[in-house]
């Protein structure tokens, strides 16, 4: 392996884990292989810590190509569970309300999933990473402050319905770059006139990387540490000194 060329290793995010978690845990390998103390390592898109699945890990040069590879499209597998709300509309945090969820029926869905296909704009979640005024988004949620989110355009391209066990709803889901699925899961709560909360989510695809194609953190550790090194010792020590 060539990692200052640079590699580009699809992992399968464990849950719980932060995208960082991984970087580092990937970084801290790579840097026990080539016996260096500093290496550049990124992530080509954040994973949220309850969401498993694909997160693109990128070495030395490869690191170039994160904003093409954060463009590429997502595909996800969502569990939306209807009837309650939480703030950071998933199970981050606790229920704060309920609302009926008896009057949805598979027609409701039908025609309400549809609405939320093709060219759209979606408020992004309080709890999330966008920036107001230089600070996370979060960070303000996180001390109960008020902050309002402008609503962004974004695409989703396709929106299967693959389970409906009510009070349950399971969905595939492609969409581009941005596109947030706790927000979606609120949106969608709402249209069909009650609340919702993202119970489980998996990143299935980014770009032409699948979640097939992904090796889980033990595995990456396991091939860095075994692997044959594809370039000069020399090159190791200019990297470690930039």
């Amino acid at each position: 392996m060539d990692f200052i060329t640079g590699e580009i290793i699809g992992i399968d995010k464990p849950l719980k884990w932060t995208s960082f978690d991984a970087v580092k845990r990937v970084r801290g390998a790579i840097q026990r292989r080539l016996n260096v103390k500093k290496f550049k390592v990124g992530h080509a898109g954040t994973l949220d810590p309850l969401a498993t699945g694909v997160l693109i890990i990128c070495t030395g040069r490869a690191t170039r190509e994160i904003e093409r590879l954060q463009n590429g499209t997502k595909e996800y597998i969502a569990t939306l569970t209807l009837g309650a709300t939480t703030p950071s509309f998933d199970l981050e945090t606790e229920i704060d309300a309920t609302y009926p969820w008896e009057h949805i029926t598979p027609e409701m869905i039908k025609e309400t999933l549809p609405r939320f296909t093709g060219h759209i704009m979606q408020v992004p979640p309080v709890y999330s990473a966008v920036k107001i005024d230089g600070k996370r988004a979060y960070k303000y949620a996180r001390k109960g402050a008020e902050v309002e989110l402008k609503a962004k355009p974004l695409v989703i391209e396709e929106l299967e319905l693959l389970d409906s066990a009510l009070p349950e709803l399971r969905l595939r889901i492609v969409c581009s770059k941005g596109t947030y699925i706790r927000a979606l899961t609120r949106d969608i709560g709402r249209a069909l006139g009650s609340g919702a909360y993202l119970s489980q989510l998996t990143r299935t695809r980014v770009g032409a990387v699948t979640l097939s194609d992904c090796l889980s953190i033990d595995e990456a550790v396991e091939k860095i540490s075994n692997c044959e090194l594809t370039f000069p010792t020399q090159k190791v020590m200019n990297h470690d000194q930039q």
